[in-house]
């Protein structure tokens, strides 16, 4: 059981990164901390009371055992204590938070998986989630998967730690389109037992890097599909590093690629300008956006007559992300050595530049 007394977010939200901090003479219950902290991947700090106030007001987690809490009441109040206990039936345990000044009261064993992600955040230094954005075709042959390479190497070469999911496994891979099929590194197949937290670092170095950027793609075996639990542990651990992910997302809506939408904060829909791509994008923007709040239409010409980037906008009822330009590498994805995007000054380039300039300002920052 895991219950908040506040609603505060612990400094690990900032991105200070430190060791959690024990404070408790129950050995068992010291004993269950440090195995906690052990599958969090952290090394805490143990003291029987009160450290030094340095200590007590730099530590990012402070883990007080229901057995100190009496001891603790002096010291200064700050966020991110979090008090623990073993007896479920004990009422009282709600009055000593409140005197210690505790934003949690934890009761194990049933609340050592939130506690684990706790303490894994302090571990990691979280702070400020990636901003993450999906792609989606509004018909076949849209351009979405190169609008999406695009996009993430722009964001690289602003100096954002970025990474770029393939959540289409039937769309060719995207470290292909990169020229990186043959990088070392894991692909999604390695991912399709994962449960629970994964750990956000480990994700990023072991998947390949190219054009500086992380790339999580398709091995070219018979997997075609990672179960729902896989795809929400590897995204919201990308999301935890920060910087930008970008998801290159298929037009059918399955559980998978639902998981995939509930973590993306803005979708982009590639809508070619002629009237039977705005009838088909009709379909994948009433499916996409049972589940994603924010989708956009990016609207790639050449235009039908009587069409242009608002009109089609409009039909299909969504916010104009803007007019993608077209380029050689757009309508042929295989087609040429450099990345969707390399070229800065290109038409693509500095598209895609403007859009995370706008994106990133409506965030609140990088």
């Amino acid at each position: 059981m895991a219950g908040a007394v506040t609603h505060d977010p612990p400094p690990a939200a900032s991105g200070r990164q430190g060791k959690p901090l024990i404070v408790t003479e129950d050995t068992d219950l010291l004993d269950d901390l440090l195995r906690l902290c052990a599958a969090a991947g952290a090394t805490p700090e143990v003291h029987h009371s009160v450290p030094e106030r340095r200590g007590w007001e730099a530590a990012p987690l402070i883990l007080v055992g229901d057995d100190a809490a009496r001891r603790v009441r002096g010291a200064a109040r700050r966020r991110g204590v979090v008090l623990v206990g073993r007896d479920q039936d004990d009422s009282g345990v709600w009055q000593r938070a409140v005197e210690i000044g505790a934003d949690h009261v934890l009761v194990l064993p049933d609340g050592e998986q939130w506690l684990v992600d706790r303490i894994a955040d302090v571990a990691e230094g979280v702070g400020r989630p990636a901003l993450t954005v999906g792609v989606i075709g509004g018909r076949g042959g849209a351009g979405a998967s190169t609008l999406a390479c695009a996009l993430a190497v722009t964001s690289a070469r602003e100096g954002l730690r970025t990474l770029l999911v393939d959540a289409d496994p039937l769309g060719g891979g995207l470290d292909v389109l990169l020229g990186g099929e043959a990088t070392e590194g894991l692909r999604w197949p390695a991912f399709a037992a994962s449960r629970g937290r994964v750990g956000g670092g480990a994700l990023e170095e072991s998947l390949p890097e190219l054009h500086s950027l992380r790339v999580l793609s398709w091995d070219r075996g018979d997997c075609v599909a990672i179960p729902p639990q896989a795809v929400r542990a590897v995204l919201a651990a990308a999301r935890r590093r920060g910087g930008t992910v970008v998801v290159d997302l298929p037009r059918r809506i399955d559980d998978g690629v639902a998981e995939a939408l509930a973590q993306i904060d803005l979708g982009l829909l590639v809508v070619p300008a002629e009237l039977r791509a705005v009838a088909a994008a009709g379909r994948v923007a009433s499916a996409a956006g049972m589940v994603l709040r924010d989708l956009r239409a990016a609207v790639r010409g050449p235009y039908a007559p009587g069409l242009d980037d608002r009109e089609v906008a409009r039909l299909l009822r969504l916010p104009l992300a803007g007019e993608v330009p077209v380029e050689q590498g757009l309508l042929r994805p295989d087609g040429g050595k450099a990345p969707p995007g390399a070229a800065a000054r290109g038409p693509l380039g500095r598209f895609c530049k403007q859009f995370w300039e706008r994106a990133l300002t409506e965030a609140g920052g990088s």
